[in-house]
């Protein structure tokens, strides 16, 4: 008998989106480009981001393998070689400083371009160059997906991850995906995250509903578990090594400690809703400084691109009082509407629950990866204003903004924060093979 988690017959659609192939290349070739210049000009020297890139740096210089990634806390550091592999193994095919830079972007950008194309299915009524353009140059996908730190490589896992889940749910399948092929992007982004971030565990209660759906479905073979492990060792065959050595206990890393009930997150409700909105928006002042003074002193200092950061800022809070009022609305163009309600209200519920049981509060980065969720859920609430020209006008207004804004704000960041503040640090570091002429360590880490 045929299983109901078989694909639907497809909405006949552009393979492009309803883009011309030569202008989605175009697109997303400067895309590309752009995010990758974004990155390479991006904070290096704050503590994590260049812990980070010694992990992979120590692997390229002593072939030591990298049985644990990045340092969350004090004794706590995440099990697994991906880390390393992922900054290390890119300084090994070309030993320039940029070449875990250019693996990150690739990465990030293929994972959003993918996304990207699976929204354009969904969502076939909606303009390809709003999502494509949104996806690849929104402040959270170039601030955090662009540059080196552990959070970064968890985008590119959580979007095939939300894409498999995406397919296995009967109210949410619009049968863009086989089975097996969702189940294997689920086990392989599962075990990609648990190796990144500490935020994996947000995916569970998406995983065990998934594997509930499809039992209820009769999905058997590798249209259920059998895909959903022959992904999982595509990333999990990366744990083995460090649970082998270590031993489960102590090569988890410690991971059990991060793990505590905190009375001080209950408040914090409507913080993680309003922060879960603008991952979809142009959350502006969140990167111009920690405090409203540094903000408004980079205005200052920066009166050429205070107007461009005013308008984006703007059009960003525009976005997100938008997309609050929009989870109200009762009918769109797509039958699933309810359903994706469910799902982005589930998500928010689901990181608050979280957060009453962790050691840090719930700063936006901390459930970074559930942002394919919020950006699906961004262009549905749009949906029904696509064929309005106003709508229309505010998106190219905001896209030319967005970018011209951050053109600048890379270009202003360049010489004071990325590499090439002193980028023979780096060089040296890398042909004489040693680690240490870039910086030690976090005393006490398992490597």
């Amino acid at each position: 008998m045929e299983s109901e988690l078989s694909p639907r017959p497809r909405t006949k659609t552009s393979p492009t989106g309803g883009l011309p192939p030569r202008h989605l290349f175009l697109l997303l070739t400067s895309a590309f480009l752009f995010r990758l210049f974004y990155g390479l000009c991006s904070e290096i020297w704050f503590i994590d981001q260049r812990q980070v890139y010694l992990i992979g740096l120590k692997f390229f210089c002593t072939g030591q393998w990298p049985f644990f990634g990045a340092d969350v806390a004090p004794g706590i550091q995440l099990p697994g070689a991906l880390q390393g592999l992922v900054v290390g193994v890119p300084l090994m095919l070309l030993p320039i400083p940029e070449a875990p830079y250019l693996f990150l972007n690739i990465l990030s950008f293929a994972g959003l371009a993918l996304f990207g194309w699976y929204c354009t299915k969904r969502l076939p009524r909606f303009p390809a160059w709003i999502i494509y353009g949104w996806l690849l140059t929104a402040p959270w996908t170039l601030h955090w997906s662009t540059n080196i730190d552990n959070d970064s490589y968890t985008l590119f896992a959580s979007c095939l991850f939300f894409m498999g889940f995406l397919e296995t749910i009967p109210a949410l399948r619009r049968g863009v995906i086989g089975g097996s092929l969702s189940n294997a992007f689920m086990g392989f982004g599962f075990f990609w995250s648990v190796q990144f971030h500490m935020s994996y565990v947000l995916l569970v209660p998406f995983l065990l509903y998934s594997a509930y759906s499809q039992w209820k479905a009769g999905a058997r073979g590798f249209d259920g578990p059998g895909g959903f492990l022959a992904g999982s060792f595509l990333s999990g065959i990366f744990l083995l090594p460090t649970l082998w050595v270590y031993g489960l206990h102590q090569g988890t890393g410690g991971a059990g400690n991060a793990v505590t009930f905190n009375p001080g997150n209950i408040p914090d409700l409507p913080l993680i809703l309003v922060r879960f909105l603008f991952l979809a928006s142009a959350e502006v002042p969140r990167f111009l400084g920690a405090h409203t003074g540094d903000r408004l002193e980079f205005l200052r200092q920066n009166i050429l691109l205070a107007p461009l950061a005013v308008l984006t800022a703007l059009l960003g809070l525009l976005q997100a009082v938008g997309l609050a009022i929009g989870w109200f609305r009762q009918k769109t163009h797509e039958k699933d509407w309810p359903a994706v309600k469910k799902l982005a209200l589930g998500t928010v519920l689901l990181v608050y629950a979280s957060f009453l049981f962790a050691i840090k509060p719930p700063a936006s980065h901390t459930y970074y990866l559930t942002l394919p969720v919020a950006m699906l859920y961004g262009f549905h609430v749009y949906s029904s204003w696509t064929g309005k020209k106003w709508f229309l006008a505010l998106a190219k207004l905001l896209l030319v903004a967005n970018i011209f804004f951050h053109a600048g704000l890379a270009i202003h960041d360049q010489p004071v924060k990325s590499l090439y503040k002193d980028r023979g640090t780096f060089t040296k570091a890398i042909a004489e093979k040693n680690y240490h002429g870039l910086g030690e360590r976090r005393p006490d880490t398992l490597y």
